[in-house]
C-alpha cells in the first residue's frame, strides 16, 4: 500500500510512519519542518496552509492519513481555521481529484463539543463546540462529509479521546511535572476516556483497510474510565514509587489550580482540565470492525514518563 502521511513527525505521526514502514508499506511523509523521522527516513517539508501536495506526489497513493493539525489552546481561531478546517478540506479535494481511494482523517472528540452529562457519549451525541479548536475539527468533518456525498472518495473520520504514550503533551505532561515536583496524590474526582498510541495506530490502519460501503465516523478510546488519581497512581508505580498519600482536601486543590491559572494565564481552568468528566463509547467502532483495544494506561505509563527502554510496541 502506498501511503501519504501528513504530520509525520508529530506525536502520532511518527509512530504511524514507523508502523507502516515496518510492515512493508511505502510512505510519503509530510511535515512542516521537513525533519527526518527517528530512523532517518526523510520527510517532505510542506506547510499545508501555504501548499498542498501536487498531482505527481498524489499519483499512485492508495490512502492519505491526514494527521497534521494545530491543537494547542494558545493558537488563534484563525490558525485553527486555516489548518484544521480549510487545509483539510482542500487536501481531501486534491486527493479525490488525483484518484486516491481512501482518506483517513484524525479528528478529535473535541469536535463533539463539551460534555453535558456523566455517561459515555456516542458519535451522534454532539454539541456545537465553543472553542476554536473543536469548532475547526467539526467544520473539517462537515466539509469531508460533503465530499463523501459526492461519492469521490471513501473518507473515514476518527475521533480519538486523550491519547497517551511516549511524548504525550497537554494534561499528561502537566501530570508528569506534578509528579516530578513531588506534589501529593490528587483527589479522586473526574473521569475521562483515553486511548493508547499503539491502539490508535491499529485503528488508523484498520480505517484505511476495512471494507465497508459507507464512510464512517468513529470514536476511538480504550473503553476504560480514568480519574486523575488513577493516572497519577499508575505513573508513580511505573516510576518505582508507591501510590502516595491524599492528605490535602479538595478545596486546597481548587485553590492551587486557581493560582496556577493566574500565574500561567491559562485559557482553560486547570481544575477542569484535571478533574472533568469526559467519557466516550467505542461501541460503534467495535461493532463495525470487531476491533478491541489491547492496552490500558498502566501498560504505557513508563513511556509517558520517558523511561529508558520503554519504546512503543
Amino acid at each position: 500500500m502506498h501511503c501519504l502521511v501528513t504530520g509525520a513527525t508529530g506525536f502520532i505521526g511518527r509512530s504511524l510512519c514507523k508502523h507502516l514502514l515496518c510492515r512493508g508499506d511505502s510512505v510519503l511523509a509530510l511535515s512542516k519542518s521537513g525533519e527526518p523521522l527517528s530512523d532517518g527516513t526523510p520527510t517532505v517539508a510542506m506547510d499545508l496552509v501555504q501548499q498542498l501536495p501536487d498531482a505527481e506526489q498524489l499519483e499512485g497513493v492508495d490512502v492519505v492519513f491526514h494527521l497534521a493539525g494545530i491543537a494547542h489552546q494558545r493558537a488563534s481561531a484563525e490558525q485553527h481555521h486555516r489548518l484544521n478546517y480549510f487545509a483539510t478540506v482542500e487536501l481531501a479535494k486534491a486527493a479525490a481529484n488525483a484518484g486516491v481511494g481512501r482518506f483517513v482523517y484524525l479528528s478529535s472528540v473535541k469536535a463533539m463539543g463539551a460534555a453535558t452529562g456523566e455517561e459515555p457519549r456516542s458519535e451522534a451525541q454532539c454539541e456545537l463546540p465553543e472553542d476554536s479548536y473543536g469548532l475547526s475539527k467539526w467544520q473539517a468533518e462537515c466539509g469531508l462529509q460533503e465530499l463523501v456525498s459526492c461519492g469521490q472518495m471513501t473518507v473515514r473520520i476518527l475521533r480519538p479521546a486523550l491519547v497517551y504514550g511516549s511524548g504525550a503533551k497537554g494534561n499528561l505532561a502537566l501530570l508528569v511535572r506534578w509528579l516530578r515536583m513531588g506534589l501529593p496524590r490528587p483527589p479522586d474526582y473526574g473521569r475521562r476516556s483515553m486511548i493508547g498510541v499503539p491502539d490508535l495506530i491499529d485503528v488508523l490502519c484498520l480505517a484505511a483497510e476495512h471494507e465497508q460501503a459507507a464512510s464512517d465516523t468513529w470514536i476511538v478510546c480504550d473503553g476504560r474510565q480514568y480519574s486523575t488519581r488513577a493516572l497519577y497512581d499508575a505513573l508513580r508505580l511505573a516510576d518505582g514509587k508507591g501510590t502516595g498519600l491524599a492528605w490535602l482536601p479538595a478545596w486546597v486543590w481548587r485553590l492551587v489550580c486557581a493560582t496556577a491559572d493566574v500565574l500561567r494565564s491559562a485559557p482553560e481552568p486547570t481544575w477542569k482540565k484535571l478533574f472533568t468528566i469526559d467519557l466516550y463509547s467505542n461501541a460503534a467502532l467495535s461493532e463495525a470492525t470487531g476491533w478491541q483495544p489491547q492496552y490500558q494506561f498502566s501498560d504505557l505509563a513508563p513511556q509517558v514518563l520517558g523511561k529508558p527502554g520503554s519504546d512503543a510496541p
